[in-house]
């Protein structure tokens, strides 16, 4: 998962998680995403243009550190 902004992505089936750990260190769980979307950030060229144009305007998030 080659990415210059974000070292990894996991998803909680369960309870809707997205959790992106970037570079940085920073983590942020963004809240109630649907499975589809997750994978098909799995599958974007780009992570961090998907997480900016799908994810953070549409989901709420929790920056955990």
């Amino acid at each position: 998962m080659p990415s210059s902004v974000i070292s990894s992505i996991a998803y909680d089936r369960t309870e809707k998680l997205l959790r992106v750990t970037f570079v940085s260190g920073h983590v942020y769980s963004y809240k109630n995403v649907p499975e589809p979307v997750y994978e098909r950030m799995q599958q974007a060229r780009s992570k961090g243009q998907f997480l900016n144009r799908e994810i953070k305007p549409g989901f709420d998030f929790e920056k955990i550190r």
